[in-house]
């Protein structure tokens, strides 16, 4: 496998954070571009380029195909993008905006630019049909992403996340004793999971992993 670049939206959040480490920790992974709202000093080191765009602008897709195309090929593209705690007083509207909107946006300008594998990262029992609403919402960044028809679209599914600020440590406590998919997964154990995938090589299609696959690989 050649070496690669990454162009990844929602680095700087938690479990972004967590993805990026483990990309610098792959001697395969030529540089990171992380995609910021921001200027902000980068504590990733000199392998971590970041990039300030304003995410609701009108011509936000635009922008990403642009970088890409100026890019050293193969680049492949990795969204983090979740809310936060304090999302429960968000409005509907908002949240959409945000993890269907922008990340469709930012998805469809790196296959603009020839990129066709793309990591996303979603949660357990994401679901369009859901009455959950996180879950429904989840879904429904899901199907966008899928519609816009990438070679090979890894979704990240992971249950309760420990070692993150939004996850209180007792749920993360309780969560190992949980069976099946919406157990406790540790963040870094997901930010390895992204390198795996994205290093598989030519496999093509869809593929979901959970919790175990996330450890297992």
């Amino acid at each position: 496998m050649t070496d690669y670049t990454i162009i990844i939206l929602g680095g700087t959040g938690q479990v972004g954070a967590a993805v990026v480490r483990a990309l610098l920790n792959s001697s395969r992974c030529r540089e990171v571009i992380m995609i910021t709202r921001r200027a902000a000093a980068s504590t990733f080191g000199e392998r971590v380029r970041p990039v300030v765009m304003d995410t609701n602008s009108a011509t936000f897709e635009q922008e990403v195909a642009k970088l890409v195309s100026t890019t050293t090929k193969p680049v492949y593209g990795v969204s983090c993008v979740g809310i936060g705690s304090g999302s429960a007083k968000w409005s509907e509207e908002d949240i959409l905006k945000l993890e269907v909107g922008v990340v469709s946006a930012f998805a469809r300008g790196c296959k603009a630019s020839g990129v066709s594998t793309f990591a996303l990262l979603s949660a357990a029992g994401a679901s369009s049909d859901s009455w959950v609403r996180y879950l429904r919402h989840m879904g429904l960044k899901e199907d966008a992403i899928a519609a816009i028809g990438f070679t090979r679209l890894a979704i990240f599914r992971p249950g309760i996340i420990a070692g993150n600020s939004h996850t209180p440590g007792y749920v993360a406590a309780l969560g190992r004793w949980l069976p099946g998919k919406g157990g406790t997964i540790e963040q870094d154990d997901i930010g390895k999971a992204f390198v795996r995938e994205l290093e598989r090589g030519d496999e093509v299609g869809t593929t979901i992993l959970h919790n175990r696959d996330m450890r297992t690989g």
